[in-house]
């Protein structure tokens, strides 16, 4: 049996013994929500993707319950960042609000900011939220936080490159 053949079995195993707990483990955490299914079979999607050997796995119930909550935890970022959109959007007069489509582009955007943002180390996200919603400058971002005005410009350089990565590669 080759190691793709192997691979397959190994993850129709983990998900005939496994899957009934996956799921009742998700509802619990859903309140019983009807996403529980379609968060279960995305936790297998993404077991098969990681192509991570599964003979070998130890604790199963904790791999499955790790990749399950790291979905569970974008889940619910996402709902907040929607949210949000969807507050600031209701704030908005009538005829300035944006068709389905465009609204969806940019709740897209904002999931693709935010997520890029929870990667950038907390101080370096500090400093770009005061510098780009804030407008604070770097000077008075330094004075804030007792840094130099270098160690805010390293920063926002960590920053931008991080932007630009994730847009341009």
């Amino acid at each position: 049996m080759d190691r793709e053949q192997a691979f397959e079995r190994d993850v129709e195993r983990l998900y005939i013994a496994h899957h009934g707990w996956l799921k009742g483990w998700l509802q619990r955490r859903l309140g019983g929500h009807a996403d529980a299914e379609d968060l279960a079979q995305d936790t297998f999607v993404r077991v098969m993707r990681s192509r991570s050997p599964l003979a070998d796995l130890r604790q199963p119930l904790a791999y499955l319950a790790t990749i399950a909550n790291s979905l569970l935890v974008n889940r619910w970022r996402r709902q907040a960042v929607e949210r949000a959109y969807l507050e600031a959007l209701a704030a908005r007069p009538e005829r300035v609000a944006p068709s389905e489509e465009e609204r969806l582009l940019l709740i897209e955007a904002l999931v693709e900011v935010d997520a890029l943002l929870h990667g950038l180390a907390a101080q370096v996200r500090e400093i770009f939220l005061m510098s780009q919603l804030d407008g604070l400058t770097y000077p008075q971002i330094a004075a804030h936080l007792g840094l130099s005005v270098n160690q805010v410009q390293k920063a926002m350089g960590k920053a931008f490159a991080a932007c630009y990565a994730s847009r341009f590669e």
